[in-house]
């Protein structure tokens, strides 16, 4: 957990839950996992060996820093893990309303879970500041995942396609959808990613007039390939944002 990150679609990070099981293609090469490992702060993230652990006394973090940060929720975990009871999300959930000078970025591959969340609190709409998003690696997960996404009853939905592993077609859900984030993967078993997957994903988000955001190319480290796509840096922030 960290006041500043090297994020660059971010200011901060907060982990009230650390540990996650990876599910998808895109957790192969998981930087968590190697962090948690590295500094030995639970197991791998493999099914009956993954370590959730529930940290209540980093909720009232965001309370401390003054200033209004863009804050990513769990970096190190997914807050709709399946051990993650309904209770501590909500926990979670009550610090984000109190410390509102702050915009929460909220990041599952669980939006099934992230729904039954929703239906457990009645349907109740989340506040401004506080984003939902999935993460996207191929059209299989694209599909699986963007329509549960849109049913979250958010002012800003997001999509992180990172690591983006194959082409995909997200032209059918940006009406619901306010910002996407590309990236390639890092680290030293990085897998690439094709510069026309990235552009062709840049030019659906331009159609539709949604806020596109380029992270990285990817590769050993996260800044060795830059963030140069087709010339320009893509910066591009939903509108609620500046509201």
């Amino acid at each position: 957990m960290a006041d500043r990150s090297a994020i660059e679609w971010t200011d901060a990070t907060w982990n009230p839950v650390t540990g996650c099981t990876k599910i998808s293609p895109g957790c192969a090469h998981c930087y968590a996992e190697t962090i948690t490992l590295r500094f030995k702060r639970g197991g791998p993230f493999l099914p009956g060996k993954t370590t959730i652990n529930l940290h209540p006394d980093r909720l009232d973090a965001p309370g401390k820093w003054r200033s209004p940060r863009m804050i990513f929720v769990n970096s190190m975990s997914d807050l709709f893990h399946e051990e993650v009871p309904f209770e501590f999300i909500r926990e979670v959930f009550r610090r984000m309303e109190t410390y509102d000078w702050h915009t929460y970025q909220v990041l599952t591959k669980r939006p099934e879970r992230m729904l039954e969340y929703v239906e457990w609190t009645g349907g109740a709409r989340w506040p401004d500041h506080v984003w939902a998003g999935v993460s996207v690696e191929n059209q299989i997960w694209v599909d699986r995942r963007i329509p549960l996404l849109t049913r979250v009853p958010s002012a800003v939905r997001f999509l992180s396609c990172e690591p983006l592993l194959k082409p995909i077609d997200i032209r059918t859900y940006l009406t619901d959808i306010q910002w996407v984030i590309v990236g390639g993967e890092s680290g030293h078993r990085a897998r690439k990613m094709q510069e026309s997957w990235a552009i062709d994903i840049r030019d659906q988000c331009r159609q539709a007039g949604v806020a596109f955001f380029f992270k990285q190319w990817g590769g050993r480290t996260p800044k060795v390939g830059g963030r140069v796509l087709g010339g320009h840096i893509w910066d591009e922030m939903p509108v609620a944002l500046s509201v």
